[in-house]
């Protein structure tokens, strides 16, 4: 916050630690950050927690990934983690729930799932962002059909650095290239995508 940022999103997804504390699949702990979903949620709770008392709530989100078995990190019941951490949150009154879609299987590619973000999405008091290879037009349909409050766009952002302009005139999108991703080079794939106005 001294650093002139607006907020904290708290990460807890995509198998990192605090994914990992609250997944059964990888929690293997017997103290009380083990066992039961109350006790592999507390860590994250505690986070959320220490957190909100830092900056307040109203400057803290926090990004969930219940349904995606990421780096081993994958829950035998994904669907009763995912609405237990949306009632929970509620307690600490948080800006907004950033959620990953069930369909990512592996935070890349979609699937057919038996799980929907909806009970998850009425649990939760505040607002509701939806993550997971959404496209410009099923984005606006998730929104009209109230799924949620607000889209995220990971992929198409890198991209497409004018994506909100691109979307409001319904224009061309660059293709990102994914073999660039998380790669060490400073430059490709980053920050050398085109603008609107340099494919004109």
């Amino acid at each position: 916050m001294e650093a002139g940022f607006n907020g904290v999103e708290i990460h807890g997804a995509n198998g990192f630690i605090i994914d990992q504390f609250m997944k059964d699949g990888v929690n293997d702990r017997t103290d009380k950050y083990g066992g039961n979903l109350e006790n592999r949620c507390r860590f994250a709770l505690e986070v959320v927690e220490a957190v909100v008392d830092e900056i307040g709530p109203d400057r803290v989100g926090m990004r969930l990934s219940p349904f995606l078995d990421f780096l081993d990190a994958g829950d035998s019941n994904p669907q009763a983690l995912g609405l237990y951490m949306a009632n929970a949150l509620n307690k600490y009154g948080i800006a907004y729930l950033h959620v990953i879609e069930p369909r990512m299987i592996n935070g890349m590619d979609k699937s057919e799932t038996p799980y929907s973000l909806l009970p998850m999405r009425k649990a939760f008091k505040g607002t509701f962002i939806a993550a997971g290879g959404y496209t410009r037009d099923d984005g606006n349909e998730a929104i009209a059909e109230n799924h949620a409050d607000l889209i995220a766009f990971g992929r198409l952002f890198i991209a497409n650095p004018d994506l909100p302009k691109r979307f409001e005139l319904n224009a061309p999108l660059n293709k990102y290239d994914r073999d660039t991703f998380y790669s060490a080079e400073p430059i490709v794939g980053y920050t050398d995508y085109p603008f609107l106005e340099d494919n004109a």
